[in-house]
């Protein structure tokens, strides 16, 4: 064989060990752990109005991440470890992942002992047990407190139906050196904006006859429509670049 034939070969089989070696770059992916007002909702907007805020997350990121949207409605800290929702989670996690916790709607239901948990002791030990076990996988957590409910009383005024929830978890997020976003807070501070006619248009409330889903209406201060889920999402991307966390690199430009 000729000296520049050999060198041929060699040219060609470096290229395809480098070929070979060469992956594409993965997404970041952020996985999403909570309840029905985090969770994707079925069917289209125009068939099934509520949707989770979960559900417009990637529409402040760019193409660079995915979101896993493993919110279900109705569950506390405590049914989503129980029914081995987190088990499915944990090993989907990899080095690098981002998973958002937001739990506590459901962890309130005192007449439901596989939901409720005490604020004090089983949550603040789920969350911190999720976050530990994330950090263990190599990922990242973030705790959110839950979103408000839309409860004015009759003089107007926003009150609060959390209790020691959203301290709890911002107290776990603390002791831990995690991230924390006050998710109560800003949507709080939104809806008080809004006033007690006009932040109607957030949550899920439909006139009788307006869906197929809903033939006498709705009147819902829990659950969201689009626009309130899209508004939610909104206060955490802007959360997360108010606290200049690295995800804050992979916001889209307007945000």
């Amino acid at each position: 064989m000729k000296p520049w034939q050999v060198f041929g070969l060699l040219c060609v089989a470096a290229f395809l060990c480098c070929s070979w070696q060469y992956a594409p770059p993965q997404p970041l992916r952020i996985f999403l752990i909570g309840d029905s007002t985090m969770a994707n909702k079925p069917g289209s907007a125009t068939e099934n109005p509520e949707r989770g805020w979960g559900q417009f997350l990637d529409e402040f990121f760019n193409s660079e991440v995915s979101i896993h949207n493993h919110a279900v409605n109705g569950r506390s800290s405590e049914s989503f470890r129980t029914e081995g929702r987190w088990q499915v989670v944990l090993d989907s996690l990899r080095e690098g992942d981002y998973i958002f916790i937001q739990f506590g709607h459901n962890d309130q239901k005192k007449k439901d002992p596989e939901r409720y948990t005490n604020p004090w002791t089983g949550y603040r030990r789920n969350l911190q047990n999720y976050a530990e076990e994330a950090q263990a996988k190599g990922a990242f957590p973030i705790i959110l407190s839950s979103i408000v409910r839309r409860k004015f009383n009759d003089e107007g005024t926003l009150t609060d139906t959390h209790g020691p929830y959203p301290f709890v978890a911002q107290m776990v997020a603390k002791d831990l050196g995690i991230p924390f976003i006050d998710h109560q807070l800003l949507s709080e501070d939104l809806v008080k904006s809004l006033g007690p006619e006009d932040s109607k248009k957030l949550y899920l409330w439909v006139e009788a006859g307006e869906y197929a889903r809903f033939p006498d209406g709705k009147q819902d201060d829990t659950h969201l429509n689009p626009d309130g889920a899209r508004a939610f999402a909104g206060l955490v991307a802007s959360a997360i670049k108010a606290q200049q966390l690295p995800l804050a690199t992979y916001l889209t430009p307007n945000h």
